[in-house]
């Protein structure tokens, strides 16, 4: 493969996990909502909670790319902590096995 053909795939994957992290959030927030009106499920709580979390991991890593060489430094905090991903934006084998057994219970 060329460098071309390999940043468009990488390009598409984040455009793909971008989307996936939105279609999460609106159901946080229609979770949210539904919270102030009936009571929620423990499924639907685990839910809110991951999102939640999501979002606090969004926040920093976008501080980070805004800093100077932030584009250099973020890569090199992903290799070093890779828990500082969303969920929509780790690899499918390790998020199947991150979220599979909450839902699970």
């Amino acid at each position: 493969m060329t460098r071309v053909e390999d940043i468009k795939k990488i390009l598409i994957k984040n455009k793909n996990s971008l989307l996936q992290e939105l279609r999460q959030s609106k159901e946080a927030m229609s979770l949210i909502k539904k919270s102030t009106r009936t009571k929620l499920t423990g499924t639907e709580k685990d839910k809110i909670k991951i999102h939640l979390l999501d979002i606090c991991k969004t926040i920093p890593s976008l501080a980070i790319f805004l800093l100077p060489g932030g584009t250099f430094l973020l890569p090199l905090l992903i290799k070093l902590i890779p828990d500082i991903l969303p969920s929509a934006f780790r690899d499918q084998e390790e998020n199947q096995s991150v979220i599979a057994p909450k839902e699970v219970q």
